[in-house]
């Protein structure tokens, strides 16, 4: 595989009238975390769908892995790993058991099979609850369980579908951690997520569907330097030093409570240096300065319209 993991020009997908992709332009590095935002019913687990080869697309070409998406189905699974938004573990099965099932399945048998099963629980913290049934497991440990499944091949790409819906904000930032070491082993991640932090602190480029359509793409940064409303916020200690800032900053608001003065800037280091320069030449002085950018949630309104919600549709 070489540095591109996943490429999709104009893919298309319908269901009678009804158009769920519209023409998907996607490029995911090696390597990397790519998310894919957008509100109910956008079309991100039909995207997932179709580049996991679950779903055929109408039109359009893809490669994953190297492989044709449309020709070469048998080597795109070979080199893919689908963690859904529901665990999909055998609850009558022990945690040991349900990894074993998927070794088996995958011809790993022998020395050979029980070192993957002994290596992943290990590394998914699941040793001591190993021959527990799954069914007694924690939210947080069968999302766990179903991650290490889909590693009992050692996929090249993993396509993570909503894999933290439900969980609590530890067992998140639990999945956060392994997701980063998978990366750093060299695994490309394909994610979608509804959770606009988790996009946030995880992906190295985001992409945010809309109707079928991609609408914005870049890393976190670039994207809310799209929206405007970034600003730089002063505050003071007294009134009279509040009123001479917002006569001498233009485009100024200020707070009279709360002593503070908020001045239109993109938070660099220049515009900054420009503003505390005018107020050190009336002899003015800061007690704080902070800068305030919009987040993913301002990102994600802009562009869509909407927030984003709990479930997801097609």
């Amino acid at each position: 595989m070489n540095n591109t993991a996943i490429a999709a020009s104009g893919l298309r997908k319908s269901y009678g009238d009804k158009t769920v992709l519209d023409g998907i332009d996607l490029t995911v590095e090696a390597g990397t975390i790519f998310a894919l935002l957008g509100p109910n019913g956008a079309g991100k687990t039909t995207t997932v769908n179709v580049l996991t080869t679950l779903l055929r697309a109408d039109g359009g070409t893809a490669t994953v892995a190297g492989h044709d998406l449309m020709s070469d189905t048998k080597a795109v699974r070979k080199a893919i790993g689908v963690t859904g938004q529901f665990a999909a573990v055998d609850d009558l099965l022990t945690g040991a058991e349900n990894l074993r099932l998927m070794a088996d399945l995958h011809r790993l048998r022998g020395k050979a099979g029980k070192q993957v099963v002994a290596d992943l629980l290990e590394r998914f913290d699941l040793a001591a609850s190993a021959d527990k049934q799954a069914t007694s497991y924690s939210g947080g440990m069968r999302r766990k369980l179903d991650l290490a499944m889909t590693l009992v091949t050692k996929p090249a790409i993993i396509f993570l579908d909503e894999p933290t819906t439900g969980l609590d904000p530890r067992s998140r930032r639990t999945m956060w951690e392994i997701v980063r070491e998978l990366t750093d082993e060299g695994v490309t991640i394909f994610l979608t997520t509804q959770y606009l932090e988790e996009a946030d602190q995880l992906a190295d480029k985001i992409a945010v569907l809309d109707q079928g359509r991609i609408v914005a793409e870049g890393t976190a940064a670039e994207l809310k330097r799209r929206i405007p409303g970034s600003h730089l916020e002063f505050r003071f200690t007294q009134p009279d030093q509040l009123a001479a800032a917002a006569a001498i900053l233009s485009g100024s608001t200020p707070d009279d409570e709360a002593l503070t003065l908020s001045v239109p800037g993109d938070g660099g280091t220049k515009n900054l240096r420009a503003l505390l320069d005018q107020l050190a030449a009336h002899a003015i002085e800061a007690d704080e300065v902070s800068i305030h950018t919009p987040d993913l949630d301002d990102v994600f309104l802009a562009l869509t319209g909407r927030a984003t919600t709990e479930a997801d549709a097609r």
